[in-house]
């Protein structure tokens, strides 16, 4: 393939990489994502629709809970273009400005996501270690306003990569070795000294992934404290189950992010294996893990469920 010219050009056109060596499968592998996407859609959807039309679940966890039901389908908008066109149609080609928009949102929600999870998990915080202010602490315009600094604070984190990555010239092999674009991938490509980019890059995940992972591991240090203090052995165990599901959105970050740095030498089909399977799992998973196990949420589904069928 021939690779982008050495000018920066809006109309360069990049090549996303499925599975190589599996082409002649493709329509078989689409099989499983299109199953992983009708899941996330239906069970996000599902959890929205409940939150909105039960008024008993108009409360701070919940509408937490529907932020990240949101920012879910919010990511599942961005990449099944490229994801299913890929498998299902073999289109591999991306414009470059296309590609700079799609790698924003997916670092912007991604480090939304990230921020919805730290506040649900100070709510579990506030409700247990202080829940006689919970109501005082936690106000819709509160709760609105920290909705608005999480979605701030991922658009000025995000938004200079779209700068830093204009500037450069991409001279080298338009080949991406994944299924969408993200910032690590695209600036590989440049001809241009990208120390600026990785460190950017690197601070970005220090100050989102690292920081928000580390205020979630103190506040549940902190609960467990004082659930141990007046609650039983079984409830210890489900404040520290609640926060070992807060962390699985984590810790594929994590391991993505450490490989695409010091994974020089691990195999190009693990790297797409990986690629995909962070950016799909967790939004599949949060559904089940903060909808379907929660009582009310559970019980709202099986109510609608009975009364659908007579």
């Amino acid at each position: 393939m021939s690779a982008v010219n050495d000018t920066k050009s809006n109309s360069a056109v990049l090549y996303l990489t499925g599975i190589p060596g599996l082409e002649d499968i493709y329509l078989w592998i689409s099989i499983p994502f299109c199953l992983m996407y009708v899941i996330l859609i239906v069970g996000n959807s599902v959890i929205l629709f409940i939150i909105k039309t039960d008024p008993s679940l108009h409360e701070p966890m919940y509408i937490f809970l529907s932020m990240l039901a949101i920012t879910d389908l919010g990511l599942l908008i961005t990449t099944l273009p490229t994801i299913l066109g890929i498998f299902l149609f073999k289109s591999r080609e991306i414009g470059l400005d296309a590609c700079f928009a799609q790698l924003f949102f997916i670092h912007s929600l991604s480090c939304i996501e990230s921020s919805v999870l730290l506040l649900m998990a100070f709510d579990r915080f506030v409700a247990i270690c202080n829940p006689l202010r919970y109501t005082s602490i936690l106000t819709l315009p509160k709760i609105a306003k920290m909705g608005l600094v999480c979605v701030l604070r991922a658009v000025a984190l995000i938004f200079p990569l779209l700068f830093l990555l204009k500037r450069f010239q991409y001279c080298r092999a338009n080949v991406l070795s994944h299924s969408y674009c993200v910032h690590q991938e695209v600036m590989k490509l440049a001809c241009s000294d990208i120390t600026v980019n990785s460190i950017y890059g690197l601070s970005i995940a220090l100050l989102t992934v690292g920081l928000d992972s580390l205020l979630i591991c103190l506040s549940y240090v902190m609960i467990l404290r004082a659930v141990r203090s007046i609650t039983s052995h079984l409830e210890s165990l489900r404040a520290l189950n609640t926060c070992v599901a807060h962390l699985t959105f984590y810790f594929p970050t994590l391991f993505s992010s450490l490989l695409h740095r010091f994974g020089h030498n691990v195999s190009l089909h693990l790297h797409i294996l990986i690629a995909n399977m962070y950016l799909l799992v967790p939004p599949m998973l949060n559904p089940i893990i903060y909808g379907m196990r929660t009582k009310q949420i559970r019980d709202r589904l099986l109510w609608l469920i009975a009364h659908k069928g007579t």
